[in-house]
């Protein structure tokens, strides 16, 4: 998020608003952009809900999301004024006309005072099934004919599969062009997501060895300790594959994998985030018992409590065949990334929270010097994205003290050790305001990605027996680790085993 550019006028409508999206993120991301000064003098945000209530009953609603949720506190009671006089309210159901007409009342009203030319963004957080409802009647009422620019932002799903989104982009962009859909991947707001180019491009350490002369393999991670929770309705129709692999695991593979852009441009970092997934070997409904894990977790123990198995979740069905756990072998068949595997993984509750990274480099030869053991550890380069922001780089070192022993090392960095970094919503609607594409999902990314899952999903469902089980607190099933064991890896770190003695870099015996 460039935070040095001051947004235009806009109005910002926001469907859903007294959901659990727009309290736990909405409210709190545009509270912070207040707080950072970065947002206009005039802006207006209308709040559209089902729910009848008054503009001070949801005054006071955003006041309880922003002091439960923001990383900012309220300073004053005038700064508070300041920042809630931009919130208007309209109950509405999403078919009624009559709706969308006060919302157009409340928009020009405000637009007629202040004698400004607006902007208008329509944040849809609703169920996907009603984008595309939403999407013709702000048409057909004149909302979206603004004077300035008009932009939709739309949270996934973008469909069930690769028909159904077609479909649903091909109803949403009866009103809105592609450069005026912002479809939010909010893994792509997150800090170290976004600093992934940085670290490939600004350094010239990387980009020579980004390669398969030079990297073993790659393994991404993305792991939570919660079970289903008030999600129940939606998973257990959508599972692992679709909630995060098709979106969120492929997006990381797209920004580790992708040439460099010929210029800094949104459309040339889309066209080779899309080349990508074009590289991607698609596999056959015959080939996906080989290179793909799904399984279901059963009950555990977690923080010393008894956890209950996913089929005993309220709200779940209790033959529900729904993977909440998928491990997957990739290949990107291009020059640079020619048989490197990368491993992605994805569950509910496993061991850990963690969303990160790996690059793991070539061993050295064996039986020199300094490996006539065959011993040494890897290169490793790691990416963390949550729960800690920020980069290790492992490497073999001397230990102090020592003839000539051998230990790990982590040179390191901490993204938000000393302060607070944005949170993901904050960088990404600011970014829809002053019209940044860049870390949206382009239309082209949905379509490929739902093209390289089909497949997988179609086998599952005709296959009962590919479900596997693991228990809660662990790190899944055997064959996930099976999966790695076919080309002598191992998922890293070995988190069941002892962890590499590391060296801070600044215990090192040099300055």
């Amino acid at each position: 998020m460039t935070q040095t550019r001051m947004a235009d006028p806009f109005s910002l409508v926001i469907f859903g608003a007294t959901g659990d999206l727009a309290k736990r993120k909405l409210f709190p991301a545009m509270f912070n952009l207040f707080k950072s000064r970065i947002l206009p003098d005039h802006f207006l945000i209308v709040g559209v809900g089902r729910s009848i209530r008054t503009v001070d009953a949801f005054r006071q609603a955003v006041r309880n999301s922003v002091e439960n949720y923001s990383r900012f506190q309220i300073d004053s009671e005038a700064e508070w004024s300041e920042f809630v006089r931009h919130f208007q309210y309209t109950s509405s159901d999403i078919h009624d006309d009559q709706g969308y007409r006060e919302m157009k009342g409340i928009i020009e009203e405000h637009e007629k005072q202040l004698e400004v030319t607006f902007n208008r963004l329509f944040y849809l957080a609703i169920a996907p099934g009603l984008f595309a409802t939403v999407s013709q009647k702000l048409k057909a009422s004149g909302l979206a004919a603004a004077n300035g620019y008009k932009r939709l932002i739309i949270e996934k799903p973008i469909g069930h599969d690769y028909e159904s989104a077609r479909e649903l982009n091909k109803q949403i962009k009866r009103t809105f062009e592609e450069e005026e859909i912002y479809r939010i991947d909010h893994y792509l707001g997150k800090e170290m997501i976004q600093n992934i180019e940085v670290i490939r491009f600004a350094n010239s350490l990387f980009e020579p060895l980004w390669n398969h002369r030079y990297i073993e393999s790659v393994q991404i991670t993305a792991s939570e300790t919660v079970g289903v929770e008030e999600r129940a309705n939606y998973y257990d129709r959508a599972g692992a594959l679709r909630d995060m692999v098709q979106n969120h695991l492929l997006q990381m593979l797209m920004m580790v994998c992708m040439e460099p852009p010929s210029r800094l441009k949104t459309e040339a970092i889309h066209d080779e985030k899309i080349k990508v997934l074009r590289s991607l070997r698609r596999y056959g409904e015959d080939e996906v018992g080989k290179y793909f894990v799904r399984a279901q977790y059963r009950e555990g123990k977690m923080n010393g409590k008894r956890v209950p198995a996913y089929r005993d979740e309220p709200g779940i069905d209790k033959n529900s065949m729904t993977e909440t756990f998928v491990a997957a072998k990739l290949y990107v068949d291009n020059l640079r990334w020619a048989e490197v595997p990368f491993y992605i993984r994805t569950g509910k509750r496993m061991a850990e929270k963690v969303t990160k990274i790996i690059v793991q480099f070539k061993d050295m030869p064996k039986n020199l010097y300094f490996n006539r053991d065959n011993d040494l550890k890897p290169n490793i380069l790691e990416i963390s994205i949550h729960p800690e922001e920020g980069i290790k780089l492992f490497l073999n070192a001397k230990k102090p003290g020592t003839d000539n022993q051998i230990t790990p090392i982590a040179m390191e960095y901490c993204n938000n050790c000393e302060e607070e970094t944005p949170e993901a919503y904050e960088s990404l609607i600011y970014d829809a305001i002053i019209g940044d594409q860049t870390y949206f999902t382009h239309w082209a990314e949905v379509a490929l990605a739902w093209k390289f899952i089909d497949p997988v999903r179609r086998l599952w469902d005709q296959d009962p027996q590919s479900l596997q089980f693991y228990d809660s607190g662990t790190w899944g099933p055997k064959k996930a680790h099976e999966l790695l064991a076919q080309e002598g890896h191992g998922w890293w770190p070995q988190y069941s085993g002892a962890q590499p003695e590391i060296i801070k870099a600044n215990e090192l015996p040099f300055k």
